[in-house]
């Protein structure tokens, strides 16, 4: 694929001098944080307060599953009622489920019937920052070549966030007790959100002009004739898919990773930074991607990240010990940001401005709905496989996902009409 030399792209400084960017940013990221804090304090505390390990993990199904699932329908609302809109409430709703849940989990003997209703509930009002974030970047950056490093930069500080979120909890545990890291977590979105919302670059973002009901938005006329009206998912099948499969592949990945460890008589600390290279690629990736000057449209380089990460975890697969392990690891990290900054930025280009949050929680949700399938299926491959089969077969899922979205992609390079019309990126555009 071609590309201009890095030189003469502007850089990421540029970005953030853009007016009210930093500062919108900075705030964004403050209550994010809170995703990588929350999940974990929640775990932990319920663990503490019950004693079982089975609630725990059902409340955080609970947790997980209300909060991925529903994202797309919490993105709905800030497409409609604009972020000032529909955020505050949000977030005032998350922060008292937070808070009430603190109270519960503060002494042991909690019905567990109880701190799963309060769980899931929370998990369902979970404020969509990062989709939010997005929107106003396109906003902020409407040139293309702007909104590429905007969006690379926002997703490596994003998978740093989850990164240092844990390290966060393990400080505060280790001095009190789990729930008052909930608190924590509460107080980081409630500060990060307000932050936010009184952004002069939000304020200035009111309701979509024109948002259906059902989720669906009326294209332009064509021919003096409207044309069908298309489902913002149907829209964005390709980015959506391609999330979904390189979270698939990342899910499998991690559980890969502890039974490799183990069976090399190497502990958590050795699992955590074998992984670690996996998040240190991911992160220098992100960053030369959004810096390199690419000709070839998003759309069609979708796939190729895809494939790259594909090739890196069978490459894994060969891997003797943690050390290579390692290595290869942050290869196939290297192709994770690209390929989801990419996938975002394909869903915002066929996203209508009334969809472009939406737009962008698919996608945030293909990712995690891929991740935790994968996990599912790493339990069972790493029971009846050696790792080097399970790394292959991670490789595989990112290799078919390449194959997936490549048909819509070619077709965007020819130019030629194709039968999935929602996969044309100069149709999509107006459909969405």
């Amino acid at each position: 694929m071609s590309c201009t030399p890095v030189g003469r792209r502007p850089s990421y400084a540029v970005v953030l001098r853009v007016p009210y960017a930093r500062r919108t940013f900075a705030f964004a990221l403050l209550g994010r944080l809170s995703y990588g804090v929350v999940p974990l304090s929640v775990m932990l505390a319920v663990t503490r307060a019950t004693g079982s390990y089975a609630v725990a993990g059902t409340v955080m199904a609970l947790f997980s599953g209300t909060s991925v699932f529903l994202s797309p329908a919490r993105a709905a609302l800030i497409d409609r009622h604009g972020p000032r809109g529909a955020l505050v409430p949000m977030t005032a709703v998350y922060a008292s489920l937070l808070g009430l849940l603190t109270v519960l989990v503060w002494r042991p003997g909690v019905p567990a019937l109880a701190l799963g209703a309060v769980t899931a509930a929370a998990g369902a009002c979970t404020p969509p920052l990062g989709p939010t974030m997005r929107a106003v970047w396109t906003r902020l950056t409407p040139d293309r070549t702007l909104l590429q490093l905007a969006y690379s930069l926002d997703g490596v500080a994003e998978e740093l966030l989850f990164v240092s979120g844990p390290l966060l909890v393990g400080l505060l545990v280790g001095t009190t007790a789990p729930a008052t890291a909930i608190a924590v977590g509460t107080a980081l979105m409630l500060a990060g959100t307000a932050g936010f919302v009184t952004s002069p670059a939000v304020r200035a973002q009111g309701p979509a002009e024109k948002a259906a009901v059902d989720g669906a938005s009326a294209s332009p006329e064509e021919d003096g004739r409207p044309t069908k009206r298309r489902s913002v998912l149907r829209g964005i099948l390709q980015p959506v898919v391609a999330a979904v499969g390189v979270g698939l592949a990342l899910g499998v990945v991690d559980l890969v990773v502890v039974a490799f460890a183990e069976q090399r008589g190497q502990g958590d600390d050795a699992v955590a930074w074998t992984l670690a290279g996996l998040s240190g690629g991911s992160a220098v990736g992100g960053l030369l991607n959004g810096a390199v000057a690419w000709r070839v449209p998003a759309r069609v380089r979708l796939p190729f990240t895809a494939a790259g990460l594909g090739l890196a975890l069978l490459g894994a697969g060969f891997a003797d010990g943690l050390g290579t392990l390692a290595a290869a690891l942050a290869v196939s990290g290297s192709f994770v940001a690209p390929a989801l900054t990419t996938a975002y930025l394909v869903a915002d280009e066929a996203a209508a401005p009334e969809a472009r949050v939406r737009a962008g929680a698919w996608v945030n949700t293909g990712v995690n709905a891929g991740s935790t399938a994968g996990a599912a299926a790493a339990g069972l491959l790493v029971g009846a496989l050696p790792t080097a089969l399970c790394f292959a077969a991670a490789g595989a899922a990112a290799l078919l996902t390449a194959l997936v979205t490549s048909r819509g992609a070619v077709r965007t390079r020819r130019g030629t009409p194709g039968t999935l019309p929602q996969w044309d990126a100069e149709e999509s555009t107006s459909s969405v």
